[in-house]
């Protein structure tokens, strides 16, 4: 075996390990988020959160040599970007309080789906029969994990959860976009920055900001660090292996937060989040085929 092969076969264990951390990341953000709803309110969560994301991309990227990465090419785009996403968080934040961890997660990861549906308007391509077998799929999914005739119909928090994925997808397709132009450091500037200036604004409209307590501040510093490690381990995963292999994994995320919900927050293994869940992984896998297919081969 060649050095190249020898590369080549270490490659999927290698974005497996780093979508191990990607999912302890992930897991992270919601332990945190939970343990802070009774310090500060979303807004205020998110003010901390995108001020520690600041401090650390800036010191990674000097640290680097890479701050000539950063400018202000494609400014308006990082802004409506950014607002849509931090719009996305804020609902997230609010659902995370409301309804169970699994039912979140599982409802978070339809927003591929969303991004598959949109990117046809948004970035030119094309709707292929694969993506509307998936979106119809993903959405059979959704239904299984919401439930709307079920006693309480649709909650609040359910209405968030499944705004909540709107918004990702729409910042997902925006950061498509950016991706032709800028860095992904750039990007992640400008996310954590604009989203700091968001928070404190948003968090101000009561007349005042609570800064964190002694017992709120290592969890403001967990959550935005967990962030940004589960941002950067799955990105890093994607660059190793194809996306068909790295979602898989990345599922691994719904049945390890349900377990965390049942020991810790006393929440029902709901079986039917879980297949649900798995619906929307499929939906998400069989677009990832398509798209794979419609490729050319290299």
């Amino acid at each position: 075996m060649n050095p190249g092969q020898a590369s080549a076969t270490h490659r999927p264990l290698a974005a497996a390990l780093w979508m191990g951390g990607s999912v302890l990341g992930f897991c992270l953000v919601a332990i945190s988020g939970r343990a802070l709803r009774t310090h500060l309110d979303t807004f205020e969560v998110m003010l901390y959160r995108s001020l520690v994301g600041v401090v650390a991309v800036t010191a990674a990227a000097a640290l680097a040599g890479r701050l000539g990465e950063i400018g202000t090419r494609s400014l308006g785009l990082h802004l409506v970007r950014n607002t849509v996403h931090f719009a996305g968080q804020n609902l997230w934040l609010f659902a995370l309080s409301l309804i169970p961890l699994a039912q979140l997660f599982a409802l978070e990861f339809s927003y591929p789906i969303m991004v598959a549906l949109s990117a046809p308007l948004l970035l030119g391509e094309r709707l292929s029969g694969g993506r509307l077998l998936s979106a119809a799929a993903g959405f059979a999914g959704i239904l299984i994990v919401a439930r709307p005739l079920a006693p309480g119909g649709l909650s609040p928090g359910l209405l968030a959860a499944m705004a909540c994925a709107v918004g990702f997808a729409g910042a997902a397709i925006l950061t498509k976009r950016l991706t032709r132009t800028v860095s992904v450091l750039c990007i992640l500037f400008w996310l954590t920055l604009m989203q700091t200036l968001m928070g404190l604004a948003c968090a101000a409209l009561d007349g005042r900001v609570a800064l964190p307590s002694a017992a709120a501040l290592p969890w403001v510093l967990a959550i935005g660090l967990a962030g940004l490690v589960a941002h950067f381990s799955l990105t890093k995963a994607l660059s190793l292996a194809p996306a068909s292999l790295v979602v898989p994994v990345d599922f691994l995320r719904l049945p390890m937060i349900a377990l965390v919900g049942a020991a810790f927050y006393g929440e029902p293994l709901d079986a039917w989040v879980l297949v649900g869940g798995a619906v929307i992984l499929g939906a998400n896998w069989l677009n990832l085929a398509a798209d794979a297919r419609r490729r050319p081969a290299v």
